[in-house]
């Protein structure tokens, strides 16, 4: 497998395969048509993938055009950042680094767009103690959080200051 990590708007063929790979992990993302994932490309700051099916990440700056309500939540307490709606990693590619990758990539692209605020949130309701470890291990740190859906789900938000 390659782990060239490469721009998802320059690549219409591997979107079927993402798309594929977002719904199957519905659970901590959300399930999207085609349409749906087609819009959040073409409005969001970064979109990488490695190979088809392998790894994707979707990154926002506030000024995007997208109405998420947790971009929305960081855009009303925050002038400038970077907000990753999703990044996704195919379970058999799990625990290879790949995810780590993405972020990489996505903090070297902020650098050098001037961003220094990388923000997201991780569910703490259904828990997900593997993304809490992972943001953490990147730096993450808590900012807030948000209780949804008739409190069946709860949110952290987290933000990782460049130093």
């Amino acid at each position: 497998m390659t782990t060239e990590i490469k721009d998802l708007r320059g690549d219409t063929a591997a979107r079927a395969a993402l798309l594929d790979l977002n719904n199957a992990s519905a659970r901590e993302t959300s399930l999207m048509t085609r349409e749906k994932f087609d819009r959040m490309i073409a409005s969001a700051l970064v979109g990488t993938f490695i190979e088809p099916g392998a790894a994707f990440l979707l990154a926002f700056a506030q000024g995007d055009d997208y109405d998420g309500g947790h971009f929305l939540w960081f855009r009303d307490r925050f002038e400038k950042f970077i907000y990753i709606d999703r990044v996704v990693v195919a379970a058999p590619n799990r625990r290879h680094g790949l995810g780590r990758r993405l972020y990489a990539d996505l903090f070297r692209r902020a650098e050098q767009l001037g961003h220094t605020h990388i923000v997201c949130e991780v569910n703490v309701q259904p828990p997900n103690p593997i993304s809490d470890a992972f943001h953490a291990a990147q730096g993450f740190t808590e900012v807030g959080t948000a209780v949804m859906d008739g409190g069946t789900r709860t949110v952290r938000y987290l933000l990782r200051r460049r130093a």
